[in-house]
C-alpha cells in the first residue's frame, strides 16, 4: 500500500481511527440477528460475506463482541502487503488476524497457506469463529473460492452468510468496488440461516454459499436504500405511468399492441398459475426469442416456463413454434410488463417464479430491483455488452455495475463480451457462445415449399430479407440494373416488421403480396409480408441479402441462412454479430457490401456465375455445420439449476 514504513503506519493510524468513528455515528440495525446466535456463543462457525463490504465488517465484530467478550475469533486476510495494511487496520477493532496464502494462479501455496489453514482450524476446534471473504483477496469479485467450504467441511462448522450495507457511501474503482461508509449515515446488517456443509460435499455447497452471499446482500442493499440510480428511475417510471398507458393505447390503434392483451402489460393477470416450479425467460424481440426456441425442449418436464416478449410479432411467431414442438402446455406466454414498479410487483406477485433469466440487454431497472427484492435467482443467458454501450455507459458506471450484480451468472456470447461484462462490475461471467449460432435451420411447410418451388422452377431470383426502411429502394434499384440482363428475375422483399408490407407493396409498384396467398409473378417483386416464414424464403432463393445493414444499424442473424445453404451479403452496418459475419467472411460465405452499387455487382456476379454461386454456398453451409450444437442443452442445464 505505502513504499515508506512511516508513511504505513501513519496511514494505518489515520484510516483505522477515520473508520472507528464514521461506524460508531452511523445508525445501525440488524435483520436476522437470532442467525448470529453461534456466532456470540462459543461454538465453531465460519462467518462469510463478500470483499467489497470489508471495511463494514468491524461494525458486525463489534456487535458480537459486545454480546461476548470473550469470544475467540479471527479474520482470514491476504499475506501481502494489501492483507498486512489492512490486519493493521483491524487491529483497531481489536479483531485478530490470520494472513493466509495469496500464491498467484497457477502458482502453489506455499507454507504459508497451509499454515494459515491449520491456524484456522484449530481456532474452531477451541469452539471459535473465523471469518473470511470467500472472494479475496484478488477476486474475482462475488465468486467464491472453494477455501471457505472445505474449511466448513473439515471443521464441521457451519457458514454463516452475512453481509453489511450503509448510505450514503463511497464506491471504489477497485476489483471488488469496494464500498466505505460515511459519518451520520445508515448501516444495515443482514445474517442469513447458516450453510451445512457435509464433509463429502464442499465443492457442491459453493454454489449454495455463493447464492446466500448474494441473497445477504441484495437484502442489505434494498434495506438501507442505497441504489439512489435505481429509486430515480422508479420515481419516474411511476411518474411516467399514465402517460404511458396513453402510448400503448396509441400502439394498439396502429396494431404494434393487441388491445385485448394490454392488461398485461400492467402486470394485470386472471389466470392462475400453473402448480410446481416455474422459471420466468424474457425476450424483448424476435431474435432474442428465436434463439431461446431450442432451449424450450431440454428444460426438465418438471418445469413450467413463463415466457415473455414485447413485440406482437415475436407473440405471434412463439405461439406458432410452440404448437409445433408440443411445447404449449408446458409454456406461458404473456407481453412483459413495462417497468413501473407497482406494475412489476402485481406480475412477480401473482406468477411468483422461482427464478428469471433474461436474454442478452434487458437491464430494466425496476425489474431487476423486484426481483432482488423477492430473492428471485436471475441469470443473463446470451449477453452482450458492445464498445458503443460501453462507452453509453461511461457515465452510469456504478449504476451498471448493480444491475449486473443482481445476476447469479451470466453467460456470455463471445469472450470479449465477457472481458467488456467483467470489466463494467460483472462477476461470474462465463463465455459458452452465441445462442443464436447453435440454433436448428429454420422450419418451412413441407407441401408449401414443394408447390412452389415447381412455380418457380429454372427462375433467376434473389431475395432481400429482414429488411428495414430504406433498404426496399435499393433492392428496387438493384432490380431495375439487373433485370434487363436477366430477363424474368424475381426479387423477393421480406420485411423485417410485417406490418410495413403495404406501404412496400406500394413502393414496388404494386407486387402480389404472400400475406394475401398471391403467389410470385413471371416477372418483378413478391412481397414475404407475414411471420415466421423466413426458412421457407431462405429455401427459395440461393441468394440472400440480409437487411437492417445499409440503411440501419446493427444486422441480422446470417447463421440462419447460411445453415440453409445460401450465398449471403450485408451492409457494413453489422455490430450486433460482429463475430458471425466475420467468421462467414473468412470461410467464404459471405460478403460485405457498401452500398447499393456493389449490391447490384455482387447479386449480377452470383446470377452469371453459377459456379461461383455454389462456392459460397457451400462455404456458408460448411461454417454453419462447426457452430456449437450443444449450448441450448447447456443453457438449460443452467437455467435448471437456477430453478432448483
Amino acid at each position: 500500500m505505502f513504499k515508506s514504513l512511516a508513511l504505513q503506519r501513519f496511514g494505518v493510524f489515520l484510516l483505522g481511527r477515520t473508520l472507528d468513528a464514521t461506524l460508531r455515528t452511523m445508525r445501525w440495525t440488524i435483520e436476522g440477528e437470532a442467525h448470529l446466535i453461534p456466532f456470540v456463543a462459543d461454538v465453531p462457525v465460519v462467518a462469510a460475506f463478500w470483499h467489497q463490504r470489508l471495511a463494514l465488517m468491524p461494525a458486525l465484530w463489534r456487535r458480537v463482541h459486545g454480546a461476548n467478550g470473550r469470544r475467540e475469533g479471527v479474520v482470514l486476510v491476504s499475506r501481502n502487503r494489501d492483507g498486512r495494511f489492512i490486519g493493521d487496520i483491524l487491529a483497531y477493532f481489536h479483531v485478530a488476524v490470520v494472513h493466509g496464502s495469496s500464491a498467484k494462479p497457477g502458482k502453489a501455496a506455499g507454507k504459508g497457506g497451509v499454515a494459515a489453514a491449520l491456524q484456522l482450524q484449530a481456532v474452531l476446534a477451541r469452539g471459535g469463529a473465523v471469518v473470511i471473504t470467500p472472494d479475496g483477496p484478488r477476486g474475482p469479485a462475488r465468486v467464491a473460492a472453494p477455501g471457505v467450504a472445505h474449511l466448513a467441511a473439515l471443521s464441521g462448522a457451519p457458514v454463516l452468510p452475512a453481509a453489511a450495507a450503509c448510505w450514503p457511501r463511497i464506491t471504489l474503482n477497485s476489483w471488488d468496488r469496494m464500498v466505505l461508509p460515511i459519518p451520520f449515515g445508515r448501516g444495515v446488517l443482514v445474517c442469513l440461516p447458516p450453510v451445512a456443509v457435509a464433509p463429502d460435499a464442499a465443492e457442491a455447497s459453493l454454489p449454495i454459499i455463493a447464492a446466500a452471499l448474494d441473497a445477504a446482500a441484495a437484502r442489505a442493499d434494498a434495506l438501507c436504500g442505497c441504489r439512489p440510480a435505481g429509486t430515480l428511475w422508479a420515481l419516474a417510471a411511476t411518474l411516467a405511468a399514465p402517460a404511458l398507458r396513453v402510448v400503448l393505447a396509441r400502439r394498439a390503434a396502429r396494431g404494434k399492441e393487441i388491445a385485448a392483451r394490454l392488461p398485461e402489460r400492467f402486470g394485470v393477470e386472471r389466470s392462475a398459475r400453473p402448480a410446481g416450479k416455474l422459471v420466468w425467460l424474457h425476450a424483448a424481440s424476435v431474435g432474442e426469442m428465436v434463439s431461446m426456441l431450442p432451449v424450450l425442449p431440454l428444460l426438465p418436464e418438471k418445469l413450467s416456463v413463463l415466457f415473455t416478449t414485447g413485440t406482437v410479432t415475436s407473440a405471434t411467431l412463439l405461439d406458432m413454434r410452440l404448437d409445433e414442438a408440443s411445447l404449449a402446455a408446458r409454456v406461458t406466454h404473456r407481453f412483459v410488463p413495462l417497468d413501473v414498479p407497482r406494475w412489476i410487483a402485481a406480475f412477480l406477485d401473482h406468477w411468483q417464479p422461482d427464478a428469471a433469466c433474461f436474454v442478452e440487454s434487458e437491464l430494466w431497472p425496476n425489474m431487476l430491483a423486484a426481483c432482488r427484492a423477492r430473492a428471485i435467482p436471475m441469470g443473463l443467458i446470451n449477453a452482450r455488452l458492445s464498445e458503443r454501450s460501453t462507452r453509453r455507459w461511461r457515465l452510469a458506471g456504478a449504476f451498471l455495475a448493480e444491475l449486473l450484480s443482481s445476476f447469479r451468472w451470466i453467460a456470455a456470447q463471445s469472450e470479449a463480451d465477457a472481458i467488456r461484462l467483467r470489466k463494467a462490475g460483472a462477476a461470474r461471467v462465463t463465455a459458452p457462445g452465441n445462442l443464436k449460432l447453435a440454433a436448428p435451420p429454420l422450419g418451412a411447410d413441407q407441401d408449401v415449399l414443394d408447390r412452389l418451388k415447381i412455380l418457380l422452377l429454372g427462375r433467376k431470383i434473389w431475395l432481400a430479407a429482414s429488411t428495414h426502411p430504406g433498404e426496399e429502394e435499393i433492392a428496387l434499384e438493384v432490380h431495375r440494373a439487373l433485370v434487363q440482363r436477366h430477363p424474368g428475375l424475381l426479387t423477393i422483399v421480406v420485411p423485417r416488421h410485417p406490418g410495413r408490407g403495404e406501404a412496400i407493396v406500394k413502393l414496388l409498384g404494386g407486387a402480389p403480396r404472400w400475406s394475401l396467398g398471391q403467389d410470385p409473378p413471371a416477372q418483378g417483386f413478391w412481397v414475404g409480408d407475414t411471420i415466421g416464414e423466413l426458412g421457407l424464403f431462405y429455401r427459395l432463393s440461393p441468394i440472400v441479402f440480409l437487411g437492417k445493414s445499409l440503411r440501419s444499424a446493427g444486422g441480422q442473424n446470417p447463421w440462419e441462412p447460411a445453415r440453409l445453404s445460401c450465398a449471403i451479403a450485408t451492409g457494413p452496418n453489422t455490430a450486433n454479430f460482429a463475430d458471425a459475419v466475420q467468421a462467414l467472411a473468412a470461410a467464404g460465405g459471405l460478403t460485405t457490401v457498401q452500398d447499393a452499387a456493389a449490391l447490384t455487382a455482387w447479386v449480377g456476379r452470383l446470377l452469371d456465375d453459377p459456379a461461383a454461386l455454389d462456392a459460397q454456398r457451400q462455404a456458408a453451409a460448411a461454417a454453419a455445420l462447426a457452430t456449437a450444437a450443444d449450448l441450448p442443452a447447456q443453457i438449460a442445464a443452467m437455467i435448471a439449476g437456477l430453478a432448483a
